[in-house]
C-alpha cells in the first residue's frame, strides 16, 4: 500500500465507498482504527427498474447505514445513475449489438467508482478514497503500480486494470493484504451487522437477475438459425447478443452425443454456429489482438515482451508473448491454446503480481 503517514491530521480525510457488503464495511473499520477521518459514501447508480423484485439498492443502503452507525462514521449518498447509463450501460448495450461480450465491471470501475466517486470525494475536500476491492497499490519509482491481492481467489485486479495514475495515487485498498476468511472473522469480532451477509454478484450496480430476460428489455429479439459446422440448421436462437463464445446453456439443442457449445456468431447472417464437445478444436485459439491498450504505468520500451495474461476473470495466468505495434495496438500469442477467448472481454497482462495493463479483445485467431 502506498504510504500516507506523512499527511497532517487535518488532511488525513478519506471517503470510502460503502456498498452494504462486508468487504467495504471491514475496510472502513480498519481505516478508522488507523486514525483516518472516515466518511462513507453510498452510490446509487441504477434507477431503470427499481421495483419490488429488483430494488436491491434499498436493502444495500439500509445495510450501509447500519454499518456506518456501528463503526461511528457519517454516511453520504449520491446518485450517479445518469453517468452510469451514459458511460457504462449504453456502451454495454452497443457492444452486445455488435456481437461482442462486454465486461461492465471494467467500465464501471474506470468511469464511476474511480472517476465520478473520486471527483465527488475531492469536491468535498477529501484527497483520498478507498474501496473494499481485493487488490494492492504499490509505490514504484515511475509511479503507482497495481498488484494482485494476497488472496488470489478473491483478487480483483483484472477488473481494475484501466485505472490511471490519478486514480491509483488517490486510492487505498485496505483489504489487499488480507484473505476473505479473515475479513469475515473480523466483521464478526467487530459486531458489524452485515458480517454474514451474502456477497453480491451479477452486473455491476444492477445485481442478480436472469440475464436473457434483462437484456431483452433493451435489445429486441432477432430470431435466427443455429447451425453446425456443415451448415445444417439444428435449432433457433432469439438473438445473437444472448450468447457468448464457449457457452453451453440456453441452446436447447437435443440429440445424441456431446453437449453443444457456441463457436461463432455470424452477425451479417444472424446465424449462431455451434460445435459438439467442450474442447472442440474450433473453440481453441492461439492468439488475440487488442486495438487500444491501457498501460498502468507506461508502455514497455521494447516492442516484444514475454509475460502472463488473463482473457477472463476466473482464469489462471497464461504464459504468452506480446507484440506491440507503433499504433498502440498489440497481439498476444499464448504458449498453450486458449479455450474461447471472446471479443469484448479484456486481455490483462501481468508480471508476477503486477498488472502491466490491459485492453478489450478485438479479434481471436
Amino acid at each position: 500500500m502506498q504510504s500516507y503517514s506523512d499527511m497532517s491530521s487535518d488532511r488525513k480525510k478519506i471517503v470510502i465507498g460503502l456498498s452494504g457488503g462486508v468487504d467495504s464495511a471491514v475496510a472502513a473499520a480498519r481505516l478508522k482504527q488507523e486514525g483516518w477521518n472516515v466518511t462513507g459514501l453510498f452510490m446509487k447508480n441504477w434507477d431503470e427498474d427499481d421495483d419490488e423484485a429488483y430494488c436491491a439498492a434499498r436493502e444495500d443502503l439500509a445495510a450501509a447505514t447500519a454499518v456506518s452507525e456501528t463503526i461511528g462514521i457519517s454516511l453520504k449518498t449520491v446518485n450517479f445513475s445518469h453517468e452510469y447509463w451514459e458511460r457504462v450501460f449504453s456502451t454495454f448495450l452497443k457492444e452486445y449489438q455488435a456481437g461482442r461480450t462486454p465486461n461492465p465491471d471494467v467500465l464501471c470501475n474506470r468511469e464511476i467508482k474511480f472517476k465520478e466517486f473520486l471527483s465527488y470525494a475531492q469536491m468535498l475536500g477529501n484527497p483520498v478514497i478507498a474501496t473494499g476491492h481485493y487488490a494492492r497499490i504499490k509505490n514504484h519509482k515511475n509511479g503507482f503500480g497495481l498488484h494482485k491481492s494476497v488472496d488470489l481467489s478473491k483478487d480483483q485486479s483484472y477488473f481494475l486494470h484501466e485505472l490511471d495514475q490519478t486514480a491509483l495515487a488517490a486510492t487505498i485498498f485496505p483489504l489487499g493484504d488480507t484473505n476473505k476468511t479473515e475479513v469475515r472473522a473480523e466483521a464478526v469480532s467487530l459486531g458489524l451487522p452485515n458480517a454474514k451477509r451474502k456477497d453480491s454478484t451479477g452486473i455491476c450496480f444492477i445485481g442478480e437477475r436472469k440475464f436473457s430476460d434483462f437484456l431483452s428489455k433493451y435489445l429486441p429479439p432477432t430470431p435466427g438459425d443455429i447451425k453446425d459446422l456443415e451448415g445444417k440448421t439444428i435449432g433457433k436462437h432469439q438473438g445473437l447478443w444472448f450468447y457468448t463464445l464457449g457457452q453451453r446453456q440456453g441452446l436447447d439443442i437435443g440429440g445424441a452425443g456431446d453437449a453443444w457449445y457456441v463457436a461463432e456468431k455470424k452477425m451479417t447472417e444472424n446465424t449462431l454456429i455451434v460445435v459438439q464437445g467442450h474442447d472442440h478444436p474450433s473453440l481453441l485459439k492461439q492468439s488475440v489482438s487488442v486495438k487500444k491498450m491501457h498501460w498502468t504505468l507506461k508502455a514497455p520500451a521494447q516492442p516484444r515482451l514475454k509475460c502472463f495474461a488473463k482473457t477472463r476473470y476466473r482464469q489462471d495466468d497464461q504464459s504468452c508473448e506480446v507484440e506491440i505495434f507503433p499504433d498502440g495496438s498489440l497481439s498476444a500469442t499464448f504458449e498453450e491454446l486458449q479455450r474461447a477467448p471472446t471479443p469484448g472481454q479484456s486481455l490483462v497482462l501481468y508480471h508476477d503480481t503486477q498488472v502491466l495493463g490491459g485492453g478489450v479483445i478485438e479479434q481471436v485467431l
